[in-house]
């Protein structure tokens, strides 16, 4: 049996910046009247304990000192990201990875996911760009008992790498004694400062995105 290579969804298989992270933003400002940028967020990210960009933007917001429930801050952002079903932020999503990359992968590895968005979310976007691919087992938010970076979510695969963007995500693996593969895009506005994190947590290899996974793999 072929070893199984487990993804993170956001910033591994899909570019989110138009779509979660705008939709931080936006609810952010919905509810202080400013406006916060991508590095902001990243910052945040880079801390830690940030994986549910739900609380994240709740954090955010009572952090200013606006009183507002979490109830009323995720039913805003839900909005913002599904909309009416034709113009959700979510259909801003861009896929990552170019023809025939994960086909060629796939070869090699079968996929699991373990995201930390809802399981449903991330099979719109699954099925939206990747129809054909298999990811078996999907593992969401609502999968787990506790959330990245406790290692719950791997501990139930036999997973041979996970791939993720973030240091919660380096952690998880850590944790699972899972060897980590790093996605640091140069477009990140704290890119030095993500590396510098992965290394730290002794990722097995630091990639720009995953079209360069099987590079890692044939070294």
């Amino acid at each position: 049996m072929k070893p199984l290579l487990v993804f993170d969804m956001d910033g591994v298989l899909v570019d989110v910046t138009e779509s979660y992270r705008e939709t931080i933003s936006r609810t952010v400002e919905h509810f202080t009247g400013t406006r916060i940028p991508n590095e902001t967020i990243q910052e945040f990210k880079n801390q830690g304990g940030w994986n549910d960009d739900w609380k994240l933007s709740h954090h955010i917001v009572t952090g200013v000192g606006v009183d507002a429930s979490f109830d009323e801050v995720k039913a805003h952002f839900q909005n913002l990201f599904h909309g009416n079903g034709s113009d959700g932020l979510i259909l801003r999503e861009k896929w990552v990875a170019r023809p025939g990359v994960l086909e060629k992968l796939n070869r090699q590895f079968r996929f699991a996911l373990f995201t930390g968005r809802p399981k449903e979310e991330a099979a719109l976007t699954l099925n939206r760009f990747a129809p054909e691919i298999v990811f078996d087992p999907i593992l969401g938010m609502y999968e787990v008992q506790n959330h990245k970076p406790a290692p719950d979510g791997l501990l139930t695969m036999q997973a041979a790498f996970y791939v993720g963007d973030t240091i919660d995500d380096a952690r998880c693996a850590k944790a699972a004694n899972v060897p980590f593969i790093g996605i640091a895009a140069p477009s990140n506005p704290l890119y030095v400062d993500l590396v510098f994190l992965f290394q730290e947590t002794g990722a097995y290899a630091i990639v720009d995105d995953i079209n360069y996974l099987d590079e890692v793999f044939a070294s």
